[in-house]
């Protein structure tokens, strides 16, 4: 079985191109950060992603450099020769589904700018005024 998913930030905006038979294809890199920091620093591997119809479609329309996606795809292998005769070997996730990897914030604002409501906790909690009962609560 040949899945993968990945999920990460665009490092550029999608290259999309259009064949005379009316298919699209979109080429776009992500980062994936790993799981471990290296020196204390985060580190990330580069990953060439490829999109083809409606999928392509849909990634040219919504995301751009720095937007987090998920893909679900599988890894195609492939060469060719380049113009100095040399072999050059290939690897990219050939993406068959995507899906936003973050909400859109409203008025472009990172999670760090979102306004808190004025009753908000540091940890994002809200405190219950005294005098509320537990009955008046949703949750027990």
């Amino acid at each position: 079985m040949n899945k993968v998913i990945l999920i990460g930030r665009l490092t550029r905006d999608p290259e999309v191109r259009y064949s005379d038979n009316g298919h699209t294809v979109a080429r776009f890199g992500i980062a994936v950060d790993r799981r471990f920091k290296k020196d204390g620093e985060q580190t990330a591997d580069f990953i060439n992603i490829v999109a083809f119809g409606k999928t392509a479609e849909f990634i040219e329309k919504y995301f751009c450099k720095g937007n987090k996606i998920v893909i679900e795809g599988r890894i195609q292998t492939g060469s060719y020769t380049n113009k100095e005769d040399q072999k050059v070997y290939t690897t990219d996730v050939i993406a068959e589904q995507v899906e936003f990897g973050e909400s859109k914030n409203p008025n472009n604002a990172t999670n760090e700018e979102r306004p808190s409501p004025d009753n908000a906790i540091g940890d994002g909690f809200m405190n219950i005024p005294d005098g509320v009962e537990d009955e008046a609560l949703p949750f027990n």
